[in-house]
This record gives C-alpha cells, sequence and structure tokens, in this order.
C-alpha cells in the first residue's frame, strides 16, 4: 500500500467515525448513557463501511453541487403529484419505458437508480446491464430530458465516470 492511499484511508476511517458518532448522538439526544451501546455500534458500522468501501471515488465539489438540484427538484418533484393527485381529473398516463444508461455500472448507476424519484413522477423499476426500467406518472411530459440532466449531474459525482459527464 503507497503513503497515499494509506492517507485517504485514514481520512476515510476518521471522516467516518466522525459522521458515525455525530448520528448515534443525534438519534440519542446526546444521552451520555448511549454510548455504552453506541460505542459497539459505531464501531461496526465504521468497519463496515470501510470494508464495503466503494472502487469509485466521490467528487467532493460535484456532490455539494449536486445537493441544492436534489433539494430543489424534490420540493418540485412532490409539489407536481399533489397537484396531480388533488386535481378533479387527476391528470395522469402512466407508462413503462426503458432507458439506456450512459452510467457505468456499479455504484453510479444505484445511486441514479436511488435519486429518481426527485424527477415528477418518475420511479426506476428495474436495473437490467445498462437498461432501467421506469415507470412514468405522466409518460406524455418530456421526461427524458430531465434523466439525461439526472444522469450527467450523478455521473460528475463519481471520479471514474467525470470525464464522461463533463459540464459540456
Amino acid at each position: 500500500m503507497n503513503k497515499a492511499r494509506q492517507e485517504i484511508d485514514w481520512w476515510t476511517v476518521l471522516s467516518r467515525a466522525m459522521l458515525f458518532s455525530i448520528i448515534w448522538w443525534a438519534l440519542t439526544d446526546g444521552a451520555d448513557g448511549s454510548w455504552l451501546i453506541g460505542g459497539p455500534v459505531v464501531l461496526c458500522a465504521l468497519v463496515a463501511s470501510v470494508a464495503l468501501r466503494p472502487k469509485e471515488g466521490i467528487v467532493w465539489r460535484e456532490l455539494l453541487f449536486f445537493v441544492p438540484f436534489f433539494l430543489w427538484h424534490s420540493l418540485i418533484g412532490g409539489v407536481d403529484v399533489a397537484r396531480r393527485a388533488f386535481h378533479p381529473r387527476m391528470p395522469i398516463a402512466p407508462e413503462l419505458v426503458e432507458y439506456p444508461l450512459q452510467l457505468p455500472p456499479g455504484l453510479p448507476q444505484v445511486t441514479l437508480v436511488n435519486i429518481m424519484s426527485l424527477l415528477p413522477g418518475t420511479l426506476g423499476v428495474e436495473l437490467e446491464g445498462q437498461m432501467l426500467k421506469i415507470h412514468l406518472l405522466d409518460g406524455r411530459g418530456d421526461y427524458l430530458s430531465g434523466l439525461k440532466r439526472l444522469e450527467r449531474r450523478v455521473g460528475r459525482i463519481w471520479v471514474e465516470s467525470a470525464d464522461d459527464f463533463s459540464r459540456g
């Protein structure tokens, strides 16, 4: 193992230990007695997260830019679905479509599928190879441009695929 790799590993271990400790502290409202159980839980979570660490690296700057994008589109998606649900005619035209992915297999694709619900009326149903089956609440709209934009944004988060998903 080279020195740069060790530094990355130690940074990962320390940052995750801190993150898991903060999460435990927040879940238990900072109760001092909870650390009797929390210490081993945090340690197990830390060991599991380091052992299962993905080979792909995250571009943290892109992830930070993604958070506002995600929050905004989650809000828009929620409002859109609520509007459709309360509309007297319920304007929906459900459809299952297949979408060919450009993202490499693994965490980049899984990340896309897991956050797909942020688009209005869109839900990833099945992922097989480079093909994603998607349930659309209304297949009459322009869902394709939203999917492509989301795929580019998710792609830029992962080091392995960042070159394929530049800001161009």
